[in-house]
């Protein structure tokens, strides 16, 4: 019991580390939160510090969430690796370092998903990228793609599998309910390339 306790722990702080964050503070001498969407995740990463800090954001974010997901194996135990990177996953939206906030958890819940099942890891991130790559908005693509995950999990006969996805998607749909009504009103932040992006230029000129 008391190894397992650790377990959750070491995912929550390996959720709560907030590579953004501190990439910024350090090599760029900004706090994210005052700029862009105020968000210390991915895309506000890209939009504030630039491609590298916000590739090296994308792929710190989603290496936690692996890590947590492998922790069972560390532990030597049976418990479901999804179970366990929820709490790396709170630890990104609920960071201790942060007065308990934190980001949309969108990265390091697709590496969670990558520790437990990489096949189904890879339909999803291949429908994040397709949907990135028409709409040109990342919020857009996070909801499709753990939609899509919710929706593909029932052919896996996983019910763990399933009960988490739901429990994220929602998650996810609650996070970026500002998203949703910026895209409603037709104000939403766009990523410089893509298919909507594209059509933008083409049509403001």
């Amino acid at each position: 019991m008391f190894s397992t306790l650790i377990m959750f722990a070491c995912a929550y702080l390996l959720g709560s580390l907030l590579p953004g964050f501190w990439i910024g503070l350090i090599f760029y001498h900004k706090d994210i939160r005052d700029e862009g969407s105020g968000n210390i995740g991915t895309t506000n990463s890209f939009r504030v510090l630039g491609p590298v800090a916000g590739t090296a954001t994308l792929v710190l974010d989603l290496l936690k969430g692996t890590a947590a997901g492998l922790l069972p194996i560390v532990f030597h135990s049976t418990i479901n690796p999804m179970l366990v990177g929820i709490a790396a996953i709170l630890g990104h939206t609920f960071s201790i370092w942060l007065k308990f906030k934190g980001g949309k958890a969108v990265a390091t819940s697709a590496g969670v998903l990558l520790a437990y099942n990489p096949q189904f890891f890879f339909m999803v991130a291949t429908v994040f990228i397709v949907m990135l790559l028409l709409t040109s908005m990342v919020s857009v693509s996070s909801m499709v793609g753990f939609s899509f995950a919710l929706v593909t999990s029932f052919f896996y006969h996983d019910w763990i599998l399933t009960v988490v996805a739901a429990i994220l998607t929602g998650f996810v749909f609650y996070r970026h309910r500002s998203n949703i009504q910026r895209i409603i009103n037709g104000t939403e932040s766009t990523v410089p390339f893509g298919w909507y992006h594209h059509y933008q230029q083409t049509h403001h000129k």
